[in-house]
């Protein structure tokens, strides 16, 4: 990004110009003074008293003329600045400066005032953001504790047949797996966003890689009576394999859990030069054009029908595995007709 160029704080080419001409001027008169002095008198303590009052004069009034010119040009600016300083320090992010001159003409203070701005926002949309994320983390635990709790109660009951505490037992299961996989899912996402997870790239068998991790998810397929398309060339990639099956464990899972019965999924793995492109198609719910345009971030969940079953972060982490390892991921959807998600992984291929 180019930096923006500022000429120095109070510092102007008319402001140099119009302080020459008032020295320039000021000159001008002490020397006529002094020219009229020595016509009127040859007395030289007069003359050098005179002298001296016209310098007192004359330095009195640049001085004041200075003390204007930083009062305006220095201090009002730079105490605009410290008071907007403090309100955000004191955590008021919606303090805003307003810049002095048009673009293009900025001197340094209106680059450090639109520096603030931006700041500013920066940290109030980082607010919001953790607003929304304790907000959002406080209700996705609030459900699965309250399902614990109720279903605990119920345990107590010593009248219940052996099947239906089997059930219960099944239902605080699966609440607490629920609670486990959204802190490790925060946990993930929290590291990767400070950078605490570094990728340790390696050559591999993406194909071998992918392949596995299909068949992890063959009891859940089986379960479903899923249709499962397999289309993989061979291919050796240099990338971090770790997190590529972050990326792999929840699109598969998203497409086996948004997949009603009987439906289909396609699988993909394609080398296109030194790029590899990844498919994950499904013939689910799909979604609309406005949920897909959020679908990456965290907590959302365009379809609330499979709420109980995820937490809105896979995708968010999928995303942010994705930026990490510099490529990209697209999403095409449509309502109950099914959805593509397309990851491409640039200049990867490794040849040995």
């Amino acid at each position: 990004m180019k930096k923006k160029k500022a000429t120095s704080a109070g510092f102007t080419w008319t402001g140099a110009i119009s302080f020459f001409i008032l020295i320039a001027v000021i000159m001008q008169m002490a020397i006529l003074v002094y020219d009229y002095i020595r016509e009127r008198t040859d007395n030289v303590t007069w003359i050098a008293v005179l002298i001296l009052i016209e310098i007192i004069i004359f330095a009195t009034f640049c001085t004041v003329f200075d003390w204007i010119r930083r009062k305006i040009t220095v201090e009002r600016p730079t105490q605009k600045i410290v008071d907007a300083t403090e309100k955000i320090a004191e955590g008021d992010f919606s303090t805003r400066l307003d810049i002095a001159h048009e673009y293009g003409k900025y001197n340094q203070y209106d680059l450090i005032m639109e520096n603030l701005n931006k700041m500013a926002i920066e940290l109030q949309k980082n607010e919001v953001l953790k607003t929304d994320f304790i907000s959002n983390v406080s209700h996705e635990i609030k459900t699965p504790l309250a399902v614990i709790q109720n279903y605990s109660t119920l345990l107590q009951d010593e009248t219940l047949d052996s099947e239906t505490r089997k059930n219960y037992s099944k239902t605080l299961i699966s609440a607490s797996k629920r609670i486990t996989d959204l802190i490790t899912n925060i946990l993930k996402l929290n590291k990767l966003e400070n950078q605490e997870i570094q990728e340790k790239h390696e050559a591999f068998n993406v194909t071998e890689a992918l392949a596995e991790n299909v068949v992890e998810f063959e009891t859940m397929i089986e379960k479903k009576n899923l249709e499962l398309n397999c289309d993989f060339d061979e291919v050796t990639i240099f990338s971090s394999k770790s997190l590529l099956e972050i990326v792999w464990n929840n699109l598969i899972s998203n497409a086996i859990k948004f997949t009603p019965d009987g439906g289909k999924i396609d699988i993909t793995l394609k080398r296109k030069d030194k790029n590899v492109e990844i498919k994950v198609s499904d013939t689910g719910c799909g979604m609309t054009s406005e949920t897909g345009a959020k679908i990456f971030e965290k907590f959302y969940q365009g379809d609330t029908s499979h709420s109980t079953q995820g937490n809105g972060l896979g995708l968010a982490l999928v995303k942010k595995v994705i930026d990490i390892l510099g490529g990209e991921i697209a999403v095409q959807s449509e309502v109950n007709k099914g959805s593509t998600f397309t990851i491409l992984l640039k200049d990867v291929v490794y040849e040995d």
